[in-house]
């Protein structure tokens, strides 16, 4: 079954009702009191989730407005490149996940070597200054940040005596004893644990991309497929899996498979193929956000088409089965 879960100032940019800044001086016409949580947030996995609530909860308090602050690129990219690891979601995703949360305003802003080399005290001024003003500051407790990673969740909380914000130093989740991470939701990922991943995500884990043409073959063997290209760098392993995507706010169930399609076109990037239940219609063009379910089976090359068909046809039985359509 289906896991059920930093440059003048511009005009603020909307994204389907969520503000989007792209540079800390944008954070002055923010209405203040400016509440940010701060971080990568890759995957917005729980322990995320409890940065950004903490920061939703101290606006909402003093009637401010709360700003989930992230990086572009991811800083390893600049700091350490060899370090650098593979991305759960692409920036599109997580806008999409954060509006999903009910996230009212992002930063995203611009992570360059001139801000890698920016002091911690002088990091902090620069959002001090632009808020108007900035009420608290919501980050993981292990965080640190600034040239060198010289600040820490106890610097901040100085920095925040000295120019009057609250610090909120979020302690780490743990699910059945682990501390939820990135790099633990990647492992699961990897290894096709999707419940596992879904578990730490708080949320069924998912897939998103915008759907693309393809040769159309399926639909000349009577399963019409949306064709999407992965923006997530991280996948699980490759075969046919029972699915939800988002079409028009619903969540509408099939099967996918994951993988490079050896039997018809050998050779190309990783596609998810979608065949959707009982539903017709035309997504060419649209992003599309698919939850990964039951593994049915791992991606094989078959003899032929028609060999081809016979299993997707038993695929689809399987799926529907399983799903108790």
């Amino acid at each position: 079954m289906i896991h059920s879960f930093f440059a003048k100032a511009v005009r603020l940019r909307q994204f389907k009702g969520m503000l989007q800044l792209r540079s800390i001086q944008e954070l002055s016409q923010v209405t203040g009191p400016v509440s940010l949580a701060i971080g990568v947030f890759d995957g917005v996995h729980l322990g995320h989730q409890e940065v950004i609530r903490a920061a939703e909860e101290h606006a909402a308090q003093h009637r401010g407005q709360a700003i989930v602050m992230s990086f572009d690129p991811h800083p390893l990219s600049v700091l350490r490149p060899g370090a650098m690891p593979k991305r759960l979601c692409s920036e599109r995703h997580r806008e999409k996940l954060l509006k999903a949360m009910g996230v009212s305003g992002t930063l995203l802003c611009p992570f360059t070597q001139e801000v890698a080399n920016t002091s911690a005290e002088d990091f902090v001024g620069s959002l001090v200054q632009a808020c108007k003003p900035l009420g608290c500051i919501s980050v993981g407790y292990t965080w640190s940040f600034g040239k060198g990673r010289s600040g820490n969740i106890h610097s901040l909380m100085d920095l925040g005596q000295r120019y009057d914000f609250a610090v909120y130093g979020v302690p780490p989740i743990r699910i059945g004893g682990e501390v939820v991470s990135s790099t633990l939701i990647r492992d699961a990922v990897n290894g096709g644990d999707l419940v596992k991943a879904s578990s730490l995500l708080g949320r069924p884990y998912s897939l998103f991309g915008r759907v693309v043409k393809g040769r159309q073959l399926a639909r000349q063997l009577g399963f019409p497929t949306a064709n999407i290209l992965p923006e997530a760098e991280v996948l699980p392993p490759y075969g046919v899996y029972v699915v939800q995507a988002e079409v028009d706010g619903c969540w509408q169930a099939g099967i996918a498979n994951l993988g490079v399609r050896p039997t018809v076109e050998p050779g190309v990037a990783p596609a998810l193929e979608v065949h959707l239940f009982d539903w017709q219609g035309d997504l060419y063009g649209m992003d599309l956000e698919v939850r990964l379910g039951a593994f049915l089976r791992a991606e094989q090359k078959f003899n032929g088409v028609e060999e081809l068909k016979a299993q997707i046809q038993t695929d689809v039985q399987q799926a529907r089965l399983l799903l108790g359509r």
